[in-house]
């Protein structure tokens, strides 16, 4: 194993310097996760979301896009694909010119981290983005999670 997973200050400032999310294999079914991050990120970030699904016109009120060359400002994407699926996606992640390769909880591709890295891109695996947005904006406890937050103020992070 080669590739070093980007501690938690990395993590933060990958979120903090992102403009838009850019989910591929958004679900229109409210059970999977994929849905449950789309609809967190729409209600509460401040990024641009953007949804890839070749099989969905739209989701939540927005365009849904067939693939990741058709979307308009590409900068984190998030990947809810299965584990075979992760070399091409990361393909079209490095020529869309993203910034940051993130792969969902569950999706571990050293080689394709090693690619996506030696094109320049941050790389995340095997975490949740919203997971990851809400704990650094001190909001888990909105899913019912605890922060280990003490305090009653927010922090200075949308």
């Amino acid at each position: 194993m080669s590739w070093t997973e980007p501690t938690a200050r990395d993590r933060r400032r990958l979120l903090t310097r992102t403009e838009s999310v850019t989910i591929i294999g958004a679900s229109a079914n409210p059970s999977r996760p994929s849905f449950f991050v789309a609809s967190y990120l729409l209600s509460s970030s401040r990024y641009r979301v953007h949804f890839v699904n070749p099989r969905l016109d739209s989701l939540l009120g927005q365009p849904v896009y067939a693939s990741l060359a058709d979307v308009p400002d590409v900068d984190l994407v998030s990947v809810f694909r299965k584990h075979d699926d992760l070399p091409g996606v990361a393909e079209e992640v490095i020529e869309a010119g993203a910034r940051t390769l993130w792969m969902q909880l569950g999706l571990w591709h050293e080689p394709v981290a090693e690619k996506a890295t030696e094109a320049g891109l941050d790389v995340v695996m095997n975490r949740c983005v919203k997971i990851e947005h809400a704990r650094f904006a001190g909001g888990l406890h909105l899913a019912g999670f605890d922060t280990g937050v003490i305090s009653s103020k927010r922090a200075d992070f949308s």
